[in-house]
Protein backbone atom coordinates (compact mmCIF):
# COMPACT_ATOMS: atom_id res chain seq x y z
CA UNK A 1 0.00 0.00 0.00
CA UNK A 2 1.50 3.49 -0.83
CA UNK A 3 1.58 5.54 2.38
CA UNK A 4 0.26 8.97 2.63
CA UNK A 5 2.79 11.63 1.63
CA UNK A 6 0.84 14.31 3.97
CA UNK A 7 -0.34 14.83 7.27
CA UNK A 8 -4.21 15.18 6.48
CA UNK A 9 -3.67 11.74 4.05
CA UNK A 10 -2.04 10.18 7.34
CA UNK A 11 -4.90 11.65 9.78
CA UNK A 12 -7.75 10.68 6.74
CA UNK A 13 -6.30 7.05 6.32
CA UNK A 14 -6.08 6.73 10.36
CA UNK A 15 -9.76 8.10 10.73
CA UNK A 16 -11.15 5.73 7.84
CA UNK A 17 -9.57 2.36 9.08
CA UNK A 18 -10.62 2.74 12.96
CA UNK A 19 -12.38 6.47 13.56
CA UNK A 20 -11.86 8.21 16.79
CA UNK A 21 -12.62 4.63 18.28
CA UNK A 22 -12.15 3.90 22.00
CA UNK A 23 -10.26 0.65 22.99
CA UNK A 24 -8.28 0.54 26.61
CA UNK A 25 -5.64 -1.85 26.68
CA UNK A 26 -2.15 -1.68 26.29
CA UNK A 27 -1.29 -4.95 24.40
CA UNK A 28 -1.16 -3.96 21.20
CA UNK A 29 1.16 -0.67 22.02
CA UNK A 30 3.28 -2.19 23.77
CA UNK A 31 4.24 -4.57 21.02
CA UNK A 32 4.88 -1.59 18.88
CA UNK A 33 6.65 0.41 21.24
CA UNK A 34 9.32 -2.27 21.64
CA UNK A 35 9.49 -2.97 17.86
CA UNK A 36 10.41 0.92 17.57
CA UNK A 37 12.78 0.66 19.57
CA UNK A 38 13.00 4.02 21.58
CA UNK A 39 14.36 4.06 25.04
CA UNK A 40 13.39 7.04 27.04
CA UNK A 41 16.38 9.39 27.05
CA UNK A 42 15.13 11.89 29.62
CA UNK A 43 12.58 12.70 32.18
CA UNK A 44 9.13 12.09 31.81
CA UNK A 45 6.10 13.19 33.58
CA UNK A 46 2.43 11.71 32.95
CA UNK A 47 -0.48 14.08 33.53
CA UNK A 48 -3.84 12.38 33.96
CA UNK A 49 -7.25 13.40 35.41
CA UNK A 50 -10.82 14.31 34.77
CA UNK A 51 -10.49 17.76 34.12
CA UNK A 52 -7.11 20.62 34.36
CA UNK A 53 -4.72 18.36 32.51
CA UNK A 54 -4.52 20.60 29.16
CA UNK A 55 -3.94 23.55 31.82
CA UNK A 56 -1.18 21.85 33.77
CA UNK A 57 0.60 20.67 30.91
CA UNK A 58 0.68 23.97 29.92
CA UNK A 59 1.86 25.22 32.98
CA UNK A 60 4.73 22.63 33.28
CA UNK A 61 5.33 23.54 29.56
CA UNK A 62 5.91 26.90 29.86
CA UNK A 63 7.86 26.67 33.44
CA UNK A 64 10.61 23.94 31.79
CA UNK A 65 10.81 26.44 28.87
CA UNK A 66 11.80 29.33 31.00
CA UNK A 67 14.29 27.24 32.61
CA UNK A 68 16.12 26.80 29.68
CA UNK A 69 14.98 22.74 28.90
CA UNK A 70 13.46 21.58 25.56
CA UNK A 71 10.65 19.94 25.90
CA UNK A 72 8.28 17.57 24.12
CA UNK A 73 4.54 17.90 25.23
CA UNK A 74 1.60 15.64 23.86
CA UNK A 75 -1.85 16.22 24.31
CA UNK A 76 -5.40 15.85 22.83
CA UNK A 77 -7.54 16.51 21.59
CA UNK A 78 -6.85 19.81 19.53
CA UNK A 79 -8.84 22.60 19.17
CA UNK A 80 -7.75 23.91 15.39
CA UNK A 81 -4.78 21.77 13.67
CA UNK A 82 -3.62 17.99 14.88
CA UNK A 83 0.09 19.72 15.18
CA UNK A 84 -1.21 21.52 18.01
CA UNK A 85 -1.08 17.74 19.55
CA UNK A 86 2.82 17.49 19.71
CA UNK A 87 4.50 20.36 21.02
CA UNK A 88 8.13 20.71 20.23
CA UNK A 89 10.44 23.47 21.84
CA UNK A 90 6.94 25.49 22.40
CA UNK A 91 6.09 25.36 19.18
CA UNK A 92 3.61 22.90 17.08
CA UNK A 93 5.28 19.94 15.46
CA UNK A 94 5.28 20.49 11.73
CA UNK A 95 4.36 18.27 8.94
CA UNK A 96 6.90 16.75 7.53
CA UNK A 97 8.34 15.56 11.34
CA UNK A 98 4.38 13.97 12.12
CA UNK A 99 4.18 12.45 8.36
CA UNK A 100 7.38 10.69 9.05
CA UNK A 101 6.89 9.76 12.73
CA UNK A 102 3.11 7.96 11.58
CA UNK A 103 5.52 6.18 8.85
CA UNK A 104 7.58 5.01 11.35
CA UNK A 105 4.93 3.72 13.17
CA UNK A 106 3.23 1.97 10.41
CA UNK A 107 6.36 0.20 9.36
CA UNK A 108 6.72 -0.46 13.41
CA UNK A 109 3.39 -2.08 13.96
CA UNK A 110 3.05 -4.84 10.92
CA UNK A 111 0.24 -6.40 11.43
CA UNK A 112 -0.73 -5.12 14.97
CA UNK A 113 -4.02 -3.15 14.74
CA UNK A 114 -3.68 0.44 16.51
CA UNK A 115 -6.36 3.13 17.11
CA UNK A 116 -6.60 6.46 16.04
CA UNK A 117 -5.24 7.47 19.80
CA UNK A 118 -2.68 4.52 19.85
CA UNK A 119 -0.86 5.46 16.63
CA UNK A 120 -0.93 9.38 17.31
CA UNK A 121 0.70 8.43 20.90
CA UNK A 122 3.27 6.46 19.50
CA UNK A 123 4.27 9.09 16.91
CA UNK A 124 4.76 11.52 19.27
CA UNK A 125 6.78 9.30 20.83
CA UNK A 126 8.86 8.64 17.59
CA UNK A 127 9.00 12.55 17.21
CA UNK A 128 10.01 13.40 20.84
CA UNK A 129 12.87 10.27 20.39
CA UNK A 130 14.09 12.14 17.77
CA UNK A 131 14.19 15.74 18.72
CA UNK A 132 17.18 15.16 21.38
CA UNK A 133 14.53 16.33 24.32
CA UNK A 134 15.45 17.57 27.55
CA UNK A 135 11.83 16.52 29.40
CA UNK A 136 8.86 14.85 28.23
CA UNK A 137 5.18 15.91 28.91
CA UNK A 138 2.49 12.90 28.17
CA UNK A 139 -1.07 13.68 28.56
CA UNK A 140 -3.24 10.92 29.10
CA UNK A 141 -6.19 10.25 26.91
CA UNK A 142 -8.81 8.80 28.49
CA UNK A 143 -8.45 7.28 31.92
CA UNK A 144 -4.71 6.09 32.95
CA UNK A 145 -4.79 2.45 33.98
CA UNK A 146 -5.39 1.08 30.14
CA UNK A 147 -4.50 4.58 28.33
CA UNK A 148 -2.09 3.82 25.92
CA UNK A 149 0.25 6.62 27.05
CA UNK A 150 0.77 4.48 30.43
CA UNK A 151 2.81 2.44 28.35
CA UNK A 152 5.65 4.96 28.68
CA UNK A 153 7.57 4.65 31.94
CA UNK A 154 6.79 8.30 33.72
CA UNK A 155 9.73 9.55 36.21
CA UNK A 156 6.60 11.44 38.08
CA UNK A 157 2.87 11.07 37.43
CA UNK A 158 0.26 14.04 38.29
CA UNK A 159 -3.74 13.52 38.49
CA UNK A 160 -5.53 16.52 38.36
CA UNK A 161 -8.82 15.83 39.47
CA UNK A 162 -11.11 12.79 39.51
CA UNK A 163 -14.93 13.30 38.85
CA UNK A 164 -17.52 11.88 37.00
CA UNK A 165 -16.96 11.53 33.48
CA UNK A 166 -16.26 8.77 30.76
CA UNK A 167 -18.02 6.31 33.31
CA UNK A 168 -18.54 3.29 30.22
CA UNK A 169 -15.23 3.48 30.22
CA UNK A 170 -13.73 3.73 33.48
CA UNK A 171 -16.64 2.94 36.20
CA UNK A 172 -19.91 3.67 37.22
CA UNK A 173 -18.33 5.36 40.98
CA UNK A 174 -15.99 8.22 41.86
CA UNK A 175 -14.48 5.53 43.45
CA UNK A 176 -13.79 3.29 40.19
CA UNK A 177 -12.41 6.14 38.38
CA UNK A 178 -10.18 6.93 41.11
CA UNK A 179 -8.47 3.87 40.84
CA UNK A 180 -8.17 3.90 37.08
CA UNK A 181 -6.46 7.39 37.04
CA UNK A 182 -4.03 6.26 39.89
CA UNK A 183 -3.15 3.61 37.28
CA UNK A 184 -0.07 6.01 35.93
CA UNK A 185 1.64 6.17 39.20
CA UNK A 186 4.49 4.13 39.61
CA UNK A 187 6.73 2.21 42.42
CA UNK A 188 8.99 4.60 43.84
CA UNK A 189 8.32 7.68 42.02
CA UNK A 190 6.55 10.77 42.85
CA UNK A 191 3.06 10.58 42.21
CA UNK A 192 1.13 14.50 42.85
CA UNK A 193 -2.53 14.49 43.12
CA UNK A 194 -3.84 18.10 42.88
CA UNK A 195 -7.63 17.14 43.77
CA UNK A 196 -7.68 18.27 48.14
CA UNK A 197 -10.62 15.39 48.26
CA UNK A 198 -8.98 11.93 46.15
CA UNK A 199 -10.75 8.76 46.22
CA UNK A 200 -9.57 6.33 49.02
CA UNK A 201 -9.41 4.21 45.88
CA UNK A 202 -6.38 6.28 44.89
CA UNK A 203 -4.75 6.95 47.92
CA UNK A 204 -4.70 2.66 48.72
CA UNK A 205 -3.48 1.93 45.14
CA UNK A 206 -0.52 4.91 45.50
CA UNK A 207 0.50 3.16 48.99
CA UNK A 208 0.07 -0.41 47.74
CA UNK A 209 2.59 0.12 45.04
CA UNK A 210 4.51 2.50 46.80
CA UNK A 211 4.50 5.31 44.95
CA UNK A 212 5.82 8.93 46.85
CA UNK A 213 2.47 10.17 47.02
CA UNK A 214 1.65 13.80 47.37
CA UNK A 215 -1.78 14.97 48.00
CA UNK A 216 -2.79 18.78 47.36
CA UNK A 217 -3.73 20.44 51.09
CA UNK A 218 -2.03 17.51 52.92
CA UNK A 219 1.56 17.14 51.63
CA UNK A 220 1.45 20.45 49.18
CA UNK A 221 -0.41 23.56 49.11
CA UNK A 222 -1.46 27.24 48.38
CA UNK A 223 -3.10 29.66 49.85
CA UNK A 224 -3.18 33.41 48.26
CA UNK A 225 -5.33 36.67 48.25
CA UNK A 226 -6.63 38.88 45.28
CA UNK A 227 -2.81 40.05 44.64
CA UNK A 228 -0.50 37.29 44.99
CA UNK A 229 -0.48 33.59 46.33
CA UNK A 230 2.23 31.17 48.32
CA UNK A 231 3.09 28.01 47.34
CA UNK A 232 3.98 25.29 51.06
CA UNK A 233 5.51 22.23 51.07
CA UNK A 234 4.45 20.22 54.41
CA UNK A 235 7.16 20.00 56.49
CA UNK A 236 9.34 22.36 53.86
CA UNK A 237 9.55 25.46 51.92
CA UNK A 238 7.02 27.92 51.42
CA UNK A 239 7.18 30.21 48.63
CA UNK A 240 5.54 33.26 48.74
CA UNK A 241 4.91 36.51 46.81
CA UNK A 242 4.08 34.85 43.71
CA UNK A 243 1.92 36.55 40.91
CA UNK A 244 -1.18 34.44 39.34
CA UNK A 245 -1.02 32.52 36.32
CA UNK A 246 -1.87 33.87 33.12
CA UNK A 247 -4.58 31.15 32.62
CA UNK A 248 -8.10 32.76 33.83
CA UNK A 249 -9.41 30.94 36.49
CA UNK A 250 -9.14 30.55 40.88
CA UNK A 251 -8.94 26.63 40.03
CA UNK A 252 -5.56 27.30 38.04
CA UNK A 253 -3.96 27.60 41.55
CA UNK A 254 -4.42 24.11 42.29
CA UNK A 255 -2.90 23.03 38.80
CA UNK A 256 -0.10 25.87 39.09
CA UNK A 257 0.69 24.11 42.73
CA UNK A 258 0.90 20.55 41.29
CA UNK A 259 3.37 21.89 39.00
CA UNK A 260 5.28 23.69 41.55
CA UNK A 261 5.02 20.06 43.91
CA UNK A 262 6.25 18.21 40.32
CA UNK A 263 8.96 20.55 40.57
CA UNK A 264 10.31 20.00 43.85
CA UNK A 265 9.73 15.82 42.96
CA UNK A 266 12.06 16.23 40.25
CA UNK A 267 14.55 18.52 41.77
CA UNK A 268 17.40 16.19 41.28
CA UNK A 269 17.13 15.01 38.02
CA UNK A 270 14.95 18.66 36.66
CA UNK A 271 16.04 21.58 38.84
CA UNK A 272 14.23 24.68 38.13
CA UNK A 273 15.18 27.91 40.13
CA UNK A 274 12.23 30.13 41.31
CA UNK A 275 12.95 32.67 38.49
CA UNK A 276 11.92 30.07 35.66
CA UNK A 277 8.67 29.35 37.54
CA UNK A 278 7.70 33.08 38.25
CA UNK A 279 8.16 33.67 33.99
CA UNK A 280 6.59 30.20 33.16
CA UNK A 281 3.63 31.43 34.86
CA UNK A 282 3.37 34.51 33.82
CA UNK A 283 3.91 33.74 29.84
CA UNK A 284 1.49 30.70 29.51
CA UNK A 285 -1.18 30.52 27.45
CA UNK A 286 -3.85 27.50 26.45
CA UNK A 287 -6.51 28.46 24.15
CA UNK A 288 -10.06 27.43 24.58
CA UNK A 289 -9.61 27.71 28.58
CA UNK A 290 -11.87 30.59 30.50
CA UNK A 291 -10.13 32.28 27.33
CA UNK A 292 -11.66 35.91 27.34
CA UNK A 293 -11.08 37.41 23.57
CA UNK A 294 -10.79 41.08 23.56
CA UNK A 295 -12.91 43.27 22.11
CA UNK A 296 -16.76 43.90 22.77
CA UNK A 297 -18.81 42.07 23.84
CA UNK A 298 -16.97 39.83 26.00
CA UNK A 299 -16.34 36.47 24.64
CA UNK A 300 -15.50 33.99 26.86
CA UNK A 301 -13.95 30.13 25.28
CA UNK A 302 -14.46 27.62 27.79
CA UNK A 303 -14.11 23.58 26.81
CA UNK A 304 -15.88 22.81 30.14
CA UNK A 305 -17.93 19.53 29.10
CA UNK A 306 -19.20 17.46 32.25
CA UNK A 307 -20.19 18.93 35.92
CA UNK A 308 -17.05 19.56 37.63
CA UNK A 309 -15.67 21.93 35.23
CA UNK A 310 -18.89 23.38 34.41
CA UNK A 311 -18.83 24.05 38.08
CA UNK A 312 -15.34 26.26 37.56
CA UNK A 313 -16.53 27.34 35.14
CA UNK A 314 -19.82 29.07 36.94
CA UNK A 315 -17.60 30.09 39.53
CA UNK A 316 -15.07 32.02 36.93
CA UNK A 317 -17.79 33.53 35.52
CA UNK A 318 -19.25 34.86 38.86
CA UNK A 319 -16.03 36.57 39.26
CA UNK A 320 -16.09 38.47 36.10
CA UNK A 321 -18.32 41.60 37.48
CA UNK A 322 -21.77 42.51 35.81
CA UNK A 323 -23.33 42.34 32.64
CA UNK A 324 -26.62 42.94 31.42
CA UNK A 325 -26.70 39.74 29.78
CA UNK A 326 -25.04 36.77 28.71
CA UNK A 327 -25.68 34.41 25.92
CA UNK A 328 -24.91 30.62 25.79
CA UNK A 329 -23.57 29.36 22.60
CA UNK A 330 -23.57 25.49 23.58
CA UNK A 331 -22.82 22.54 21.73
CA UNK A 332 -22.64 19.09 23.50
CA UNK A 333 -21.84 15.99 22.98
CA UNK A 334 -24.52 12.94 23.20
CA UNK A 335 -22.63 11.09 25.74
CA UNK A 336 -21.84 13.56 28.45
CA UNK A 337 -24.17 14.78 31.93
CA UNK A 338 -26.01 17.68 29.87
CA UNK A 339 -27.86 17.81 32.32
CA UNK A 340 -25.29 18.28 34.83
CA UNK A 341 -23.96 20.56 33.16
CA UNK A 342 -26.94 23.05 32.02
CA UNK A 343 -28.01 22.83 36.04
CA UNK A 344 -25.05 24.55 37.20
CA UNK A 345 -24.93 27.55 34.39
CA UNK A 346 -28.41 28.20 34.03
CA UNK A 347 -28.79 30.83 36.39
CA UNK A 348 -25.64 32.98 35.10
CA UNK A 349 -27.56 32.52 31.34
CA UNK A 350 -29.98 34.83 29.80
CA UNK A 351 -29.87 33.68 26.54
CA UNK A 352 -29.43 30.04 24.95
CA UNK A 353 -28.17 29.51 21.38
CA UNK A 354 -28.05 25.74 21.17
CA UNK A 355 -25.70 24.11 18.13
CA UNK A 356 -25.90 20.20 17.55
CA UNK A 357 -22.30 19.15 17.03
CA UNK A 358 -21.39 16.42 14.08
CA UNK A 359 -20.95 12.63 14.45
CA UNK A 360 -22.32 9.44 16.15
CA UNK A 361 -21.54 11.20 19.36
CA UNK A 362 -22.79 14.78 18.22
CA UNK A 363 -26.14 15.99 20.18
CA UNK A 364 -28.39 17.89 17.61
CA UNK A 365 -29.61 21.00 18.49
CA UNK A 366 -33.07 20.35 19.33
CA UNK A 367 -32.42 17.49 21.48
CA UNK A 368 -30.18 19.94 23.58
CA UNK A 369 -32.90 22.15 23.30
CA UNK A 370 -35.11 20.17 24.70
CA UNK A 371 -32.17 19.30 27.39
CA UNK A 372 -32.40 22.98 28.51
CA UNK A 373 -36.26 23.14 28.83
CA UNK A 374 -36.62 20.15 30.89
CA UNK A 375 -34.02 21.55 33.46
CA UNK A 376 -36.43 24.69 33.80
CA UNK A 377 -33.90 27.16 32.60
CA UNK A 378 -35.18 30.74 32.05
CA UNK A 379 -34.58 32.80 28.90
CA UNK A 380 -35.16 32.12 25.39
CA UNK A 381 -33.92 28.84 22.82
CA UNK A 382 -32.59 28.96 19.47
CA UNK A 383 -31.28 26.60 17.51
CA UNK A 384 -28.71 26.14 14.58
CA UNK A 385 -26.82 22.83 12.91
CA UNK A 386 -23.71 24.57 13.89
CA UNK A 387 -21.58 26.23 16.78
CA UNK A 388 -20.19 28.57 13.93
CA UNK A 389 -24.00 29.51 13.16
CA UNK A 390 -25.29 30.19 16.70
CA UNK A 391 -21.89 31.98 17.46
CA UNK A 392 -22.93 34.39 14.89
CA UNK A 393 -26.17 34.76 15.99
CA UNK A 394 -24.93 35.53 19.54
CA UNK A 395 -22.64 38.37 18.08
CA UNK A 396 -25.31 39.99 15.75
CA UNK A 397 -28.04 39.84 18.91
CA UNK A 398 -25.76 40.59 21.92
CA UNK A 399 -25.03 44.49 23.07
CA UNK A 400 -21.93 45.72 23.32
CA UNK A 401 -21.77 45.83 26.92
CA UNK A 402 -23.16 41.54 27.18
CA UNK A 403 -21.17 38.59 27.73
CA UNK A 404 -20.75 35.46 25.16
CA UNK A 405 -19.48 32.41 26.79
CA UNK A 406 -19.01 29.34 24.46
CA UNK A 407 -18.86 26.05 26.06
CA UNK A 408 -19.86 22.39 26.31
CA UNK A 409 -17.14 20.74 24.14
CA UNK A 410 -13.36 20.92 22.43
CA UNK A 411 -15.96 20.91 18.82
CA UNK A 412 -18.08 23.66 20.53
CA UNK A 413 -14.94 25.72 20.92
CA UNK A 414 -12.98 24.68 17.82
CA UNK A 415 -16.02 25.76 15.40
CA UNK A 416 -16.08 28.87 16.80
CA UNK A 417 -12.29 29.21 16.56
CA UNK A 418 -12.16 28.31 12.83
CA UNK A 419 -15.09 30.77 12.40
CA UNK A 420 -13.36 33.57 14.16
CA UNK A 421 -10.01 33.15 11.82
CA UNK A 422 -12.22 33.27 8.60
CA UNK A 423 -13.66 37.09 9.89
Amino acid sequence: MQLPETLDGWLSLLEARHGQSIQLGLDRVQKVRDALALPKTCPLITVGGTNGKGSTCALLESVLLAAGYRVGVYTSPHLLRYNERVRIDGRDAPDTLLVDAFGEVEHARGEIPLTYFEHGTLAAWVAFCRAGLDAIILEVGLGGRLDAVNVFEPDCAIVTSVAMDHMEFLGGTREAIGFEKAGIFRSGRPAICADPIPPASLIAHAESIGAKLWVSGRDFGFAGDQNQWAFWIAGGSRRGGLAYPALRGTNQLLNAAAVMATCEALRDILPVPMQAVRQGFMLVDLPGRFQVLPGRPTVVLDVAHNPQAAGVLNENLASMGFFPETWAVVGMLADKDVKGVVRLLQDRVDHWVVAGLPGPRGLNAAALANIIRDCGADGDIVEYGSAREAYTHARGSAAEGDRIVVFGSFLTVADVLAARETQ
